[in-house]
């Protein structure tokens, strides 16, 4: 679990070094997570690790085995890179 969220941070940094934009992708992360929130989608949680943003909606016991790391904290961390570490 730890090392899956790793990863999402990582790919996050990575998409930000490429695109050179950083702030524009935690905007479509935030969109994407606005989405979500307003049209959940009914899926299996065993699929949730391929989904961009976490689709499982709710405070419940299976957000402490979410493989996604909060958005907010993937949004932050995209919003303090600017051309640099992340």
């Amino acid at each position: 679990m730890a090392i899956s969220r790793s990863r999402e941070y990582e790919a996050d940094a990575g998409s930000a070094r490429v695109s050179g934009k950083p702030l524009a992708l935690a905007s479509a992360l935030s969109k994407l997570s606005s989405a979500a929130r307003q049209k959940p989608i009914n899926t299996n949680p065993s699929t949730a690790h391929m989904f961009i943003v976490n689709p499982l909606s709710g405070s419940t016991i299976m957000n402490l085995f979410s493989t996604h790391p909060p958005i907010e904290k993937r949004i932050e961390k995209l919003q303090k890179m600017k051309g640099g570490e992340f």
